[in-house]
């Protein structure tokens, strides 16, 4: 049936133009004759048509003139139009001339009447595809929805160019902060006022949906759009990040609900491409927790480096299957290893080491739950945090890896709770033996050099057991959200993000010998009571409906977190999201020392683990009660820093 319609209109088309061929001669002769045609031309006229439709015709046949629809001529249609016409306008003349028809045939004509032809074919075909257009674009305007578009930027017009074709969406009106595009049309939209005059706007032009098109706006700019939006009871949408955009992988018309990382508004990482080929590039990398929400995004960007083979080391099985799934389907061409294992486990380890060789290691295996790890956990804490990275980089130094990334916290910045000192010991242990391996090198007994990288970084958004999953959860039940403090605050970046800086930390690490600590930047902290607001509201919820409750700070829990303690300079690298920090404080004296502790203690209760860690951290305060007190000052002095 589809064929058959399609052939019908083909061939209605193609009695259009041979029609069209009979009309462009005969205003041709009109035109020629001042529209009084002597008798004796108006019979050549017959006779000569006899000749020139059917040869047009084939012309017109032959350039495939009817193997599209009229209703999506475009300008490659009018273009085929004008080569068939114009090979007419030299084939009929000749036909005439063979035929000993020129004298009756005026001059003119056989120049005018091309021109006729082409303008009739063409120009029907255009007022056909409008009318279509027309009948199409208002019924569709009654099904689409109508938003208002805030931007006034590129990036706004490209949304409203693919949007002019959305079958959804009908765009009615842009606001900006421009004050001098005010007016303006914009492909066709007008730019109806400023983005503050929003409520006028959404009341004056009855729309139930924004999009906010300003990938270049700052946190606070998209939070007020947010408000403003959910103030007056309208859908708030979004772009992709201006990091997707640039990349490819998304366009502007793939609207997306607001995510707390679209707040966020931080920019898009540039990374050193050529120093991540020369360290990933060819090379065997292990991940350990590469199940996990770091390391499995750590994972998918390493993928883009081409790597000769992704080792991915993992304790929990069902996690390493779900990834495994992912990768084996996603990376087909990429050698990969799926193994489990325990980073405490040597024996394992040195059987992993021994058969895959890595050359690159970037440990993300560590238990990391605040107040999980304070409360009955706390020696499995360290055992885990501490010994297992012992283990693994002694391990890592046998094998002769070149990178070993540590991937770090800010809570082990003057850390207050087991979990943050029990990183920073780790930072410790990493130092200490980065220190034993120029020793060794000095001494000529290392036949090669680990070189050891520590990356600090805050809160990810949405990875596992972090306050949004659980603020998302409480939502959905209803409320009420939890807040253990209305001043408490926290750094926030996206999983993409922070992976992509341990990546770029990883490239720079040695430049100093090794054992750097590189903090990233993670700009203004978020107030959790913020966060809370902001995701009630992305619910489409107020704060009647859901509930905030302060429930008091948790044990080992900071009010505010810092990204550098008190004895540590931060100092600017190449790049504008690292900084640098040096503070080798510890030796091989005091490793040996940490070790043999190890070695001597049983399975230590809560209490002991604490007092211990006073001894081995000494930026460790163990604050059970009120460690809220732990000075802003200090907190701001860091950040000067």
């Amino acid at each position: 049936m589809i064929a058959n319609k399609f052939h019908l209109r083909s061939f209605i088309a193609f009695i259009h133009d041979f029609i069209a061929i009979i009309v462009a001669w005969w205003l041709a002769y009109l035109f020629r004759f001042n529209f009084e045609i002597p008798a004796d031309f108006q019979a050549s006229l017959k006779e000569n048509l006899i000749w020139i439709v059917p040869t047009q015709a084939i012309i017109f046949y032959s350039f495939g003139l009817y193997r599209g629809l009229w209703r999506y001529a475009s300008l490659p249609d009018l273009k085929r139009i004008l080569l068939t016409v114009a090979l007419g306008a030299v084939i009929v003349p000749f036909v005439i001339f063979m035929l000993q028809l020129s004298a009756l045939v005026p001059r003119a004509v056989i120049f005018l009447a091309p021109l006729l032809l082409l303008l009739i074919m063409g120009g029907s075909r255009i007022l056909y595809r409008s009318w279509k257009e027309r009948r199409f674009y208002s019924l569709r305007n009654s099904e689409r929805n109508s938003v208002i578009v805030l931007g006034t930027g590129s990036t706004a017009i490209n949304l409203v160019k693919d949007l002019d074709i959305s079958p959804d969406w009908r765009v009615v009106g842009l606001l900006g902060d421009n004050p001098k595009k005010l007016g303006m049309r914009l492909h066709g939209v007008r730019v109806l006022g400023m983005i503050s005059e929003l409520p006028v706007w959404v009341e004056k032009l009855g729309v139930g949906h924004v999009i906010i098109a300003m990938p270049a706006a700052s946190q606070s700019e998209r939070r007020r759009a947010l408000e403003m939006c959910a103030d007056i009871g309208v859908k708030a949408l979004t772009i992709p990040s201006y990091a997707d955009l640039v990349s490819g992988k998304m366009t502007v018309s793939q609207i997306h609900d607001i995510g707390l990382d679209d707040l966020l508004g931080r920019a898009p990482v540039i990374l050193d491409t050529e120093g991540l080929h020369d360290l990933l590039a060819g090379e065997t990398i292990l991940i350990t927790g590469a199940g996990g929400s770091i390391g499995s995004e750590l994972c998918r960007q390493i993928m883009a480096f081409n790597p000769r083979q992704l080792v991915l080391f993992e304790l929990n099985e069902f996690v390493l299957y779900t990834i495994q799934e992912e990768f084996l389907s996603r990376f087909p061409d990429i050698s990969l290893a799926f193994v489990i294992g325990d980073i405490k486990d040597r024996a394992r380890l040195m059987q992993v080491f021994d058969k895959y060789q890595p050359t690159v290691v970037f440990h993300a295996a560590a238990y990391k739950h605040v107040p999980l790890m304070e409360n009955e956990n706390s020696w499995q804490a360290i055992l885990n945090n501490v010994m297992g990275t012992y283990v693994l980089a002694r391990v890592a130094i046998e094998h002769a890896v070149e990178k070993f990334v540590l991937i770090s916290t800010d809570k082990a910045v003057n850390p207050t709770n087991v979990m943050g000192a029990s990183k920073r010991l780790a930072e410790m242990v990493c130092q200490a033996l980065q220190q034993s391996v120029l020793r060794a090198e000095n001494k000529h007994i290392a036949s090669s050099k680990t070189c050891f990288v520590i990356v600090r970084f805050g809160n990810v958004l949405g990875s596992a057991g972090s306050v949004i999953p659980k603020f998302r959860e409480q939502i959905a039940k209803g409320g009420p959200i939890t807040v253990t403090h209305p001043k408490i605050s926290r750094y926030f970046m996206s999983i993409q993000e922070a992976a992509q800086l341990v990546l770029q930390a990883g490239s720079m690490g040695g430049v100093k010998g090794g054992g750097e600590i590189f903090v990233m930047d993670m700009g203004d902290p978020v107030k959790i009571i913020d966060l809370a607001k902001d995701m009630i509201r992305l619910s489409g919820l107020n704060e009647e409906d859901i509930k905030i409750v302060y429930t008091g700070l948790r044990p080992g829990e900071k009010l505010h977190e810092e990204l550098v303690t008190e004895n540590e300079s931060a100092l600017p690298t190449q790049h504008e999201k690292l900084r640098i920090t040096l503070s080798y404080q510890v030796d091989e004296q005091w490793l040996a020392a940490l070790m043999a502790w190890f070695a001597e203690q049983p399975a230590l209760n809560d209490e002991e683990v604490r007092l211990a860690l006073a001894k081995w951290v000494p930026e460790y305060s163990d604050k059970r009660t009120d460690n809220q007190s732990a000075p802003e000052e200090r907190m701001e002095a860091s950040i000067m820093h």
